[in-house]
């Protein structure tokens, strides 16, 4: 038995970016600026693309997850990330990037715990950690972006 499915990417909903394009342009500015930091790129496309998974985005996921193949990502770990809890293929260091990723994502659950923030205080310096919170902060404004208005075509 075979079961057809159809499904229509959806089109840009509303070009928020070339309607507000100066608000488009400091969104990329605190980006990039995002993007300077002491992590490891593979770690930052893990937490941007867990995020995105979350977040229903996706554009982001897609994005994050070809930007984590350039970086060298194994292509099992990428499969794994929604489950990995479950999954041997993260270290202690990312499991806690993770931790964190999906509780600043889910603050309508509640907010960041002692717990979890110590969990990532343990293996970041303070200037990482203070740069980990930032680039979590930057990828979820990108997917309420994308999630709400579409304004990039995926391709």
């Amino acid at each position: 038995m075979t079961i057809e499915t159809t499904h229509v990417v959806p089109a840009v909903r509303l070009a928020v970016d070339k309607l507000a394009p100066h608000l488009d342009k400091a969104m990329n500015a605190l980006d990039a600026a995002s993007r300077d930091t002491r992590l490891e790129t593979s770690l930052l496309e893990l937490v941007r693309t867990r995020a995105s998974q979350i977040n229903g985005c996706a554009y982001c996921v897609d994005l994050h997850n070809r930007d984590a193949r350039k970086a060298g990502e194994d292509e099992r770990r990428l499969l794994a990330l929604p489950v990995w809890r479950d999954a041997p293929f993260f270290t202690v260091r990312e499991r806690a990037a993770l931790e964190l990723a999906e509780a600043m994502t889910r603050l309508s659950d509640g907010p960041v715990t002692d717990e979890v923030f110590a969990a990532a205080a343990a293996e970041f310096t303070e200037v990482e950690l203070a740069e980990l919170i930032w680039t979590i902060t930057v990828i979820n404004a990108w997917n309420r972006l994308g999630a709400t208005a579409r304004p990039w075509e995926l391709s």
